[in-house]
């Protein structure tokens, strides 16, 4: 399956990262490679993680990395995984705030 990651998801992601490297830079690139990796191994394992707690739909699932959670959506017609956003429920985004 392919995996595409949209707008807000990057948006999100790289806001975590900054924020983690506001305390430490090499901290915020070993979670951004790692996030990565664990992201592309949703093309081998689709629906390993459970239905999405926040969406009633089942092809929307949560992805738990690291105190974050990763929602994604598969679409198996298209064979397509879409990464949806990222957020960990004590750190507010920048459009949050």
């Amino acid at each position: 399956m392919k995996i595409l990651e949209t707008e807000q998801f990057k948006q999100q992601r790289d806001f975590s990262v900054r924020y983690i490297a506001n305390n430490k830079k090499s901290a915020a690139l070993k979670f951004a490679k790692e996030l990565k990796k664990s992201v592309n191994n949703l093309s081998s394992f689709p629906y390993k993680y459970r239905k999405s707690y926040y969406y009633k739909d089942e092809s929307i699932r949560d992805m738990t990395f690291k105190g974050y959670t990763i929602i994604y959506r598969i679409d198996e017609t298209k064979e397509l995984i879409e990464i949806l956003e990222i957020f960990h429920k004590n750190l507010l985004t920048k459009e949050e705030n």
